[in-house]
């Protein structure tokens, strides 16, 4: 026999979702323009002369890049007190994003700074830029081009793994949805109603950010 749905109880828990859906907005936000930022000055250096720091910075990329991000999460909350590192847990879960978007971005964009012609960086000295106004000036943009929309997808699959940060007791989506569920039992109507707002974030922030890039870049490749 088939179970009622009650969707109707669930709406004196609306400020719960809105709250959480709030949180994730804001993690979101900030670890995208902190991630991509860093992946930027990652690329930069994995992309120039071999030093001690595009090594280290190399390491840092493969270690992120090969293990699951609620490992690097758990390290960062429950590990870094061992060194006198104490952390809230919005600080925890907007670090483990960030590092863990840096880490992804480093390599796409440096995968779109590696096709870049080399007459571009010889056309940049030939003007009398530096090779950093060079990289910023006439390298970055058209790199940055190639590479949107797969920056853009990972920026999406970053804002979805946001929802592990409620194993660590912050308040986003997937905490309040786990709170709700535990207090009604309504688990199907919870988690279908969580799914689709997730949905709805990922298509919004998907064609807010395409349109960002037709903005800056012009027709997308």
């Amino acid at each position: 026999m088939m179970a009622q749905l009650n969707f109707s109880a669930l709406w004196p828990y609306w400020p719960e979702l809105l709250s959480g859906l709030w949180v994730t907005i804001q993690l979101t936000v900030m670890a995208t323009v902190g991630g991509v930022g860093l992946g930027i000055l990652g690329a930069a250096l994995r992309s120039s002369r071999p030093s001690v720091l595009s090594r280290l910075w190399g390491v840092y990329v493969e270690l992120i890049r090969n293990t699951p991000f609620v490992v690097q999460l758990f390290f960062i909350v429950f590990g870094l007190p061992n060194l006198g590192v104490k952390l809230t847990a919005g600080e925890a879960a907007l670090l483990a994003m960030l590092i863990n978007l840096g880490a992804y971005s480093t390599e796409i964009i440096r995968a779109g700074i590696q096709v870049t012609p080399r007459g571009q960086w010889e056309a940049g000295r030939v003007l009398g830029l530096s090779r950093t106004q060079t990289f910023v000036r006439v390298v970055l943009p058209p790199s940055l081009k190639r590479i949107y929309p797969a920056l853009v997808s990972q920026c999406i699959i970053v804002m979805l793994g946001s929802s592990v940060v409620s194993q660590v007791s912050h308040e986003e989506l997937t905490f309040a949805a786990n709170l709700i569920q535990s207090r009604t039992f309504l688990s199907f109507e919870v988690y279908l109603v969580t799914t689709l707002m997730y949905l709805a974030l990922s298509i919004a922030m998907r064609q807010l950010l395409l349109a960002a890039g037709r903005k800056w870049f012009g027709e997308q490749p």
